[in-house]
């Protein structure tokens, strides 16, 4: 929401209005990748600069990630759990959430955390308590999915699900009704997605790797929007900034594109370590400053504003459970069949 903030000064005789006004819009902000094979999340700026490669460590198995103000909320797939941390890493409550079935994907809307459990073909709700670390309901089969669900996203009142094994894009009412089941069909091994407008952003886990563009109402838009191009078994995707960022869990990196499809940097972050969960902030860009004279027509001076806070939930900069503003979203990889050397499925 854009803040305006007018000052103003009327001078009788002339009629001489004045004003200072300050419209600032929204960049992206800091960049969050889980590593399953370092059980850690990193954080690093939208340029790829790392800010912190160990912020969070000593989880089990990360995959989705979701920022929302000053909380970000990481499932353990093989733990079961879901722990809560602020976005500077300190911990709130490492097992805010306990006993699911394979958490894979996570995402957050108002004071409601939704959680994709893949082995357990359901979409948990929880509602988060008034107190940081606390939830006040549970509904772990708020919804139940036979198709292997990863990755989640929500866009106002629906939420959006990938399923890995169906090859589908669920779309689902924040109250847990069926609005399409199979709103796209015919994809493969859908990984994550995200929303942006009426447009659905989807990864495909594959060693080639693509990210297929599709509407909010199921129409399809390019099936292979970006397909190659610095790609190999992609996971993690977000949007922000009129950017995609993907994570790539084979090169161990991020890449970034635009929603056209064009890249902007296939390793804008590289060195990763089978990178999967990915979320990437946004907050106020630096406002202009004008004054302004009206009565004179004329715009007598304009200046940049000093520069802006951090925000991960696109509202209030403070710690705030007023979490509605902020939408992320992240999947972990399939572990579905038989283990690797390090007890991943593969």
């Amino acid at each position: 929401m854009r803040l305006l903030q007018l000052l103003s000064i009327m001078s009788i005789g002339a009629l001489t209005f004045a004003g200072v006004v300050l419209r600032p819009g929204v960049v992206r902000g800091d960049i969050f990748v889980a590593n399953i094979d370092t059980n850690s999340i990193g954080q690093y700026t939208n340029s790829g600069a790392t800010i912190n490669a160990s912020l969070i460590t000593g989880l089990n198995h990360p995959g989705g990630i979701a920022v929302s103000g000053g909380d970000l909320f990481v499932t353990n797939y093989l733990g079961g759990t879901i722990s809560e941390y602020t976005t500077a890493g300190v911990p709130v409550n490492t097992h805010l959430l306990s006993g699911l079935a394979n958490p894979s994907g996570v995402a957050v809307s108002g004071s409601s955390l939704f959680v994709t459990n893949y082995e357990g073909r359901t979409i948990s709700e929880f509602t988060l308590g008034a107190t940081p670390g606390t939830i006040a309901a549970s509904n772990p089969n708020f919804i139940s999915e036979s198709q292997y669900p990863y990755g989640i996203a929500v866009s106002g009142s629906n939420l959006f699900v990938a399923n890995y094994d169906g090859g589908t894009i669920g779309e689902y009412t924040t109250s847990g009704a069926v609005v399409n089941a199979a709103l796209v069909s015919g994809l493969y091994s859908p990984q994550d997605l995200t929303v942006s407008g009426t447009n659905i952003f989807v990864t495909s886990f594959n060693i080639t790797g693509w990210i297929g563009q599709y509407t909010t109402s199921g129409a399809t838009v390019n099936p292979a929007l970006v397909m190659g191009m610095g790609l190999s078994y992609p996971t993690g995707i977000a949007v922000s900034g009129g950017n995609l960022f993907v994570a790539n869990e084979n090169f161990g990196t991020v890449s970034e594109y635009t929603t056209s499809g064009a890249a902007v940097n296939t390793a804008l972050i590289s060195g990763l370590h089978s990178p999967v969960g990915l979320a990437v902030t946004d907050v106020p860009e630096p406002g202009s400053l004008c004054l302004l004279l009206l009565g004179g027509g004329a715009m007598v001076a304009c200046r940049r504003r000093g520069t802006g806070t951090s925000n991960a939930g696109k509202g209030t900069p403070e710690y705030s459970r007023q979490i509605g503003s902020r939408v992320e979203s992240g999947s972990t990889r399939r572990r579905k069949g038989v283990k690797d050397g390090k007890g991943r499925h593969v």
